[in-house]
Parts: C-alpha cells; sequence; structure tokens
C-alpha cells in the first residue's frame, strides 16, 4: 500500500512535469489552479484536489507516461523489429529491464550510445547472450526441486 507521503510526493512530481511540459508559466499555472481549487499553491492541496489539477492537465493535453515500458527504446527501424522484440520477450520472460539488455550491449563492447542504435548483428548477439542466461535460470530452477528433495529424504533418514 502506497504511504499518503508518498503518493503526494508522486503526485506533486506529476504536477510539475506536467507544467514544464505544456510550458505554462508561473501566473498561468497559479491561475490553473486557483480555478481547479481555489488555492494558489500546489503544497497546499490535497489529494483530491491534486488529482483533480492532474485531470485539468490531462484536457490540456498533457499524458502520462506509462511505467509499463520505461526504459524501452522508441523508434526502431523495421528491420531490425523482429530482433528488439525478440529481445523484448526474453527480457520480459525473465523480469529483466531494459538496462539489462543495455548491460549486455555495454559488456560486449558494442560502441552504439542506445540499444536501437546497434546493428542487426550486434543485435543479434544481445539476444544469444539472453537466451544463455534464460537456459541458465531454467537449468537452475529445474535443479531446485530436486535439491529440496534430497533435503528432504535426509531429513526423513534422520528422523
Amino acid at each position: 500500500m502506497i504511504s499518503q507521503d508518498t503518493l503526494r510526493k508522486s503526485q506533486l512530481a506529476k504536477i510539475h512535469m506536467a507544467k514544464a511540459q505544456l510550458g505554462l508559466d508561473d501566473d498561468t499555472y497559479r491561475a490553473l489552479l486557483m480555478d481547479v481549487t481555489g488555492k494558489d499553491s500546489s503544497a497546499k492541496l490535497t489529494a483530491k484536489q491534486r488529482a483533480a489539477v492532474l485531470e485539468r492537465f490531462e484536457s490540456k493535453g498533457w499524458k502520462r507516461k506509462s511505467k509499463k515500458h520505461r526504459g524501452e527504446p522508441a523508434n526502431v527501424a523495421l528491420e531490425k523489429a523482429p530482433l528488439m522484440n525478440k529481445i523484448r520477450a526474453l527480457l520480459t520472460d525473465m523480469k529483466l529491464p531494459w538496462a539489462y539488455a543495455t548491460g549486455i550491449m555495454k559488456q560486449q563492447g558494442i560502441k552504439a550510445q542506445r540499444i536501437e542504435w546497434c546493428t542487426n548483428k550486434e543485435l543479434h548477439s544481445i539476444v544469444v547472450s539472453l537466451v544463455n542466461r534464460q537456459k541458465k535460470l531454467q537449468d537452475e530452477a529445474k535443479n531446485l526441486p530436486n535439491q529440496a528433495t534430497c533435503a528432504e529424504s535426509q531429513t526423513d533418514t534422520n528422523a
């Protein structure tokens, strides 16, 4: 459960990001706050008032950014899409962030600054590394139940 303080900080951060993204000057921003809440500072707002301000920003064209794809490369050339989709699927399956693939890229000495700038050959090498990691995790998962069974059988013989 999210604490009230965490929610407040999150909402205030979103309000200030929206203000910046919409390019509102201070006077326009404060006028909007007054119109929506009757208060001139976001620090004075309740949680419901902060939510109402965010809704007003959305009506003005501000879009909340989804956390679902945070860190995911944006525009990818059509010929690279299958490899990028494979990387995405592998990362999702292993519950790893995109930063993990970027780390592989750096570890392999790939000079591209962003993963979407890699060549097909470089992307393929990242896929191979991820597949190897996935196999290793699957092998470890297969061995865990065997170890538990061994531990249980040792306990049974001691009883």
